[in-house]
C-alpha cells in the first residue's frame, strides 16, 4: 500500500534560500518515511526531509503559500510627500 504525499510544499523558514518546493521522490516505510523535495526556482536544490518533519506545521505547509516579507509589506512613507 502506498502513501500519498502532496506535490507542493512551502517551508516556513528558507531552505538554501528557497521556500517553495515540489515533490520529486518519496520512500521508506512505517515510521521511517522520507520525501525528496526540489526547489521550484532551482532544480539543482534538493532536500531529503523526514516525513514527520514535513507534517510539522511549524516548519512546512502543504501547497504553495504566499510569503509575507518585510520587502513586500506596504511602505508607510509615501513617494511624494
Amino acid at each position: 500500500m502506498s502513501w500519498k504525499v502532496n506535490h507542493a510544499w512551502t517551508s516556513v523558514y528558507p531552505k538554501q534560500g528557497y521556500r517553495h518546493f515540489r515533490l520529486v521522490l518519496q520512500g521508506g516505510k512505517d515510521q521511517v518515511r522520507w520525501v525528496e523535495l526540489e526547489a521550484v526556482l532551482d532544480s539543482n536544490i534538493r532536500l531529503r526531509i523526514d516525513w514527520n518533519e514535513l507534517k510539522n506545521r511549524e516548519f512546512w505547509t502543504s501547497g504553495w503559500q504566499q510569503i509575507q516579507t518585510s520587502e513586500s509589506a506596504p511602505n508607510p512613507c509615501p513617494l511624494n510627500p
